[in-house]
This record gives structure tokens, C-alpha cells and sequence, in this order.
């Protein structure tokens, strides 16, 4: 097999950094999970715009008479949770689709459990959270239309995080709970160090010699998630 070579993130050349992750979706993904695996993907694509979309606004919010901690803020959330969510929940789904792994299907529903909430806080909107959310926007307005507007957006881009958030949340467990997952699989996986760096499901099956199949050779078939 051919060596793989990191291409994610697509970094341009004249930058002298290198691709920290290998990612491809057709070879690394069973079939019937890419599409599930592709709209997190997706979706982790559509909080970093939010994200991106809140520090406008937070400026706005600024120059109309805000505070000026919330751009700060909103800087911060931007520099720290767009490489931040892709490590600690997207790349544990993506590893945990590829080679069946219950120490990264757990490690997803924790963390991405925690960004749920998170982005929940964001939509609603708490004053001095660098977010602008529903509450921020709405009561804003008083004070400057124009940039009330503007606060409007961002709020209903995290309400549409969040929704989207506890759908995949829902649909992972769903899958993960009819293939047998459980607690005790993924306490397994850490035991045995596993949980470092999982084999794919090629290599699951060409280190695999004997009369009975390995005990985690794929993802198992749970027909399609969506429907």
C-alpha cells in the first residue's frame, strides 16, 4: 500500500508548515457512515464561519457602544475553538468510523457533549461572553438598530450549530448503541492502548491470521443513519 501523506489542513506552499492529519472520507470511511462523517465534517466547516461571523458582529457590537471585552473575547473563541473542535471531536469521530474504536466513540460523545452546551450558551447570548447570541442581539437594539442587525446574524447561525450539533450527537449514539458499544469496550481499548492509535480496517484484516474473525473488524452494518 501506498504510504499516506498528511493533507489536512490544505495548507498553501509558500507556508512552511506541513499537513498535521491524513484525511480521506472515501477510503478511511465505511461506505454507509461517509455521509454521516461528511456533514460533521460540515459542520465543524459551519461553526468556524459562525465563529468568523461572531467577530464581525462583535465589532459592531463594540462600535456601537458595546463593550469592547466581548471583541476580545470573540477573538479568542475563534483562534481557540476552530483547530481545537477539529481535534477533540471531529478527528475521534472520523477515527472512531474508521476502525470501530469505543475509546474515540466515547471521547466524541464527551467532548461534543460539551460543545453542544457551549453553543447553546452562544446562541442564547449572556452579556460579557465575547458571543452574540439572541439575548445580546434583541436587547442591543435599544441602543443601536444597525448594529442589533448585525448581531442577528452570528445568533442565528449558533442556533443552527446547535440544532445540528444534537442531531449528529443523537444519530452517533443511535449507531453506536445497536452495534454493541459500550462503556466497557472503550475501558478495554485503554487498557490495552488501543485508544493511541487505532488500526484502520485494512490493517485490521491483513494482520489478522486464524479460523474467526477479528473482534472489531469494521464498523458493522446499521443500514443508512439518515433515513
Amino acid at each position: 500500500m501506498a504510504e499516506k501523506v498528511n493533507n489536512f489542513p490544505p495548507l498553501p506552499k509558500f507556508i512552511p508548515l506541513k499537513p498535521c492529519f491524513y484525511q480521506n472520507f472515501t477510503d478511511e470511511i465505511p461506505i454507509d457512515y461517509q455521509t454521516l462523517v461528511r456533514r460533521i465534517y460540515r459542520l465543524w466547516i459551519f461553526y468556524c464561519i459562525t465563529l468568523g461571523v461572531n467577530l464581525i458582529a462583535c465589532l459592531a457590537w463594540w462600535i456601537g457602544g458595546g463593550s469592547g471585552s466581548n471583541f476580545g473575547l470573540a477573538i479568542l473563541w475563534l483562534v481557540l475553538f476552530s483547530p481545537c473542535s477539529y481535534v477533540c471531536w471531529f478527528r475521534p469521530v472520523y477515527k472512531a468510523f474508521r476502525s470501530d474504536s469505543s475509546f474515540n466513540f466515547m471521547a466524541f460523545f464527551f467532548i461534543f457533549g460539551i460543545q453542544f452546551l457551549l453553543t447553546v450558551i452562544q446562541a442564547i447570548g449572556f452579556g460579557n461572553w465575547g458571543a452574540c447570541g439572541w439575548m445580546a442581539a434583541v436587547l442591543f437594539f435599544s441602543t443601536s438598530v444597525g448594529a442589533g442587525v448585525v448581531m442577528l446574524f452570528p445568533a442565528i447561525m449558533f442556533t443552527l450549530c446547535a440544532i445540528g450539533m444534537f442531531i449528529c450527537l443523537i444519530r452517533v449514539h443511535r449507531i453506536y448503541r445497536s452495534g454493541g458499544g459500550s462503556f466497557q469496550k472503550a475501558q478495554t481499548e485503554w487498557q490495552s492502548g488501543l485508544w493511541r492509535d487505532p488500526p484502520s480496517r485494512e490493517a485490521q484484516h491483513s494482520n489478522f491470521s486464524g479460523n474467526s474473525l477479528p473482534e472489531y473488524p469494521t464498523v458493522p452494518n446499521y443500514g443508512n443513519p439518515w433515513s
